[in-house]
């Protein structure tokens, strides 16, 4: 008998939207339009959805005011403020490609993203944390002909509602008409850890489906209030959170303009926050916060953790500690809108826990060998590939990179390695430049930081491949302790011995306080590899890579 192929696809009685986000927006607000649509603690706003609406349309009209044409690219340089909820759908109703700039960017970066995609006007705050973005952008401008508008949001908002004031209604609904669903609406930048960053460019179908499924998946109605402290320049955010808000007259509730982990416990607590988001570094940090205690979070039911692998003990903790028993995980990328796989409200609490869940509706999975793109047998790792409605519509310019990443039956190669079971549950096992090989044997760092977080003293772990002349590459492991705690080698050591095969025990270890992090929270593995290379005094060789 000829053993299951490792494919599986997403099968649903609920259709796909066939709308753009201004349509789907308007039949929210037609539902619910009394109901609080929106909070941004830190700025003190409160918005009903039929003052959102009113908000996107006086922006809107403010947009084509300044002369903003469809499919003109409007770049967005913010943390997370009610101003960039509004230009989202602004821009989505006038046809403009929003432009995510990652709020971490300096001067090299930011003028790369602006020219890369063709920018013309630029929406930014005047600063954020310690960094003048006005400043920034005064240095780039003058080598960027085609930005011939920027609009700072602490000083010119009211200008641009104001100027809406000057296009009327029919003007904006004449727009909004010529509009298609398939159409550009969204340019993200990948991170970029290995040469440039790439404009994944998502249509209205894309992420109006992605976020509509997600809030499917996790049971939103309009009484769900959605805690959202991810960034929106990122599909957690503005995907994930706010299409999956919108689509479903649920509250969208910012904690502040970047991450803390005091304000989110706060926010919970005061907005009774049903659900909240984050990357697992986020929940270790709430969870860890020296007055989590003091915090009534019993308001929380559902939420995502997703963005890196989700340690099963931290996810048990967040069950348990924060009252999230119907917490899900995601699995996705930029390029895939985001979402590929999700679990379920009601799995099992070992698939709930311990994998990615099965493919979301009308999305299609397979896992291939890398070297062969053969389909594999359920259970053996592989590439996973990913195809359906999600997948970008390619890189933005960049014909050649989006070939070597959607091949010609249109299926997203992630470059992540993963299995499916038997059941169709996926689990990944890491990145397949991750991937560690010691003398010839493959080591998965998650398996060994899944182990590692059992310890009663670790908060955090984190694996990583570094050169060794004999075996290749040698396994090193960072450790951050929890708060008040402290670990030594030896005893990592020995809580490894007898309970994970020998070649598997780190070779190195490294205590830290803290790891390299993206914005976004993920770690930085490539900048782990870096560090641990100096401090060690290796010689750093060319990885083996497996595709």
């Amino acid at each position: 008998m000829t053993a299951a192929l490792s494919y599986t696809h997403g099968t649903s009685a609920t259709p796909l939207l066939g709308e753009t986000i201004g349509e789907n927006l308007r039949r929210t607000v037609a539902r619910f339009s009394a109901r609080e649509a929106l909070v941004a603690r830190a700025q003190g706003v409160r918005m009903t959805y039929a003052e959102l609406w009113e908000e996107t349309t006086r922006v809107a009209r403010g947009l084509v005011a300044f002369g903003v044409s469809r499919g003109d690219r409007v770049g967005l340089w913010s943390p997370n403020r009610h101003e960039w909820v509004v230009l989202q759908y602004a821009a989505a109703r006038v046809g403009a490609i929003l432009v995510n700039i990652n709020p971490a960017y300096r001067t090299a970066e930011l003028e790369y993203a602006l020219r890369r995609a063709g920018v013309s006007v630029l929406f930014a705050a005047r600063r954020f944390r310690a960094t003048s973005y006005a400043d920034m952008i005064a240095e780039v401008r003058p080598r960027l002909p085609e930005l011939r508008l920027v609009m700072i949001l602490d000083d010119d908002w009211k200008m641009i509602v104001d100027a809406g004031g000057h296009v009327s209604d029919d003007a904006l609904a004449e727009r909004e008409a010529e509009l298609s669903f398939d159409d550009p609406i969204n340019i993200q930048y990948t991170s970029g850890t290995t040469g440039f960053p790439k404009g994944a460019t998502l249509s209205h179908h894309n992420v109006l489906n992605n976020g509509f499924f997600v809030g499917e998946a996790l049971g939103y109605g309009p009484d769900d209030r959605v805690c959202i402290p991810v960034p929106f320049y990122h599909c957690f955010g503005m995907v994930m959170g706010n299409l999956a808000c919108t689509s479903h007259g649920a509250t969208m509730v910012i904690p502040g303009e970047a991450f803390d982990p005091l304000a989110v416990l706060e926010t919970v607590e005061a907005e009774k926050c049903t659900s909240l988001y984050g990357v697992p570094t986020m929940f270790i940090a709430e969870l860890d916060h020296p007055r989590f205690l003091d915090f009534d979070l019993r308001s929380l039911r559902t939420g995502i953790m997703a963005g890196s692998p989700c340690p099963v003990e931290v996810m048990r903790r967040v069950v348990s500690q924060m009252h999230m028993r119907e917490v899900t995980i995601c699995y996705g990328m930029t390029e895939t809108s985001p979402v590929s796989t999700q679990t379920a409200k009601d799995d099992p609490e070992d698939k709930r826990v311990g994998t990615v869940g099965r493919v979301h509706p009308h999305v299609e999975v397979k896992i291939v060998d890398p070297q062969t793109g053969v389909v594999l047998p359920r259970g053996l790792p592989g590439e996973l590939c990913t195809r359906g409605y999600g997948v970008m519509l390619g890189y933005w310019g960049d014909e050649a990179a989006t070939r070597a990443s959607i091949d010609a039956g249109r299926w997203m190669h992630t470059g992540d390695l993963a299995t499916i079971d038997a059941e169709g549950y996926v689990n990944i096992v890491g990145r397949i430049k991750d991937m560690i090989i010691r003398g010839g044997e493959n080591v998965y760092p998650r398996e060994i930081e899944e182990y590692l977080h059992l310890h009663p003293r670790v908060s955090e772990a984190q694996v990583i491949g570094v050169p060794s002349a004999k075996y290749g590459e040698e396994i090193m492991a960072w450790v951050r302790p929890k708060p008040g705690e402290a670990v030594t080698e030896a005893e990592l050591v020995a809580f490894c011995k007898g309970k994970i095969a020998t070649f598997k025990i780190p070779r190195y270890w490294k205590v830290v306080d803290e790891f390299p992090m993206t914005v976004t929270g993920k770690v930085q593995k490539y900048r782990m590899r870096e560090i641990a290379v100096n401090e060690l005094g290796l010689e750093l060789v060319s990885r083996i890579e497996t595709a």
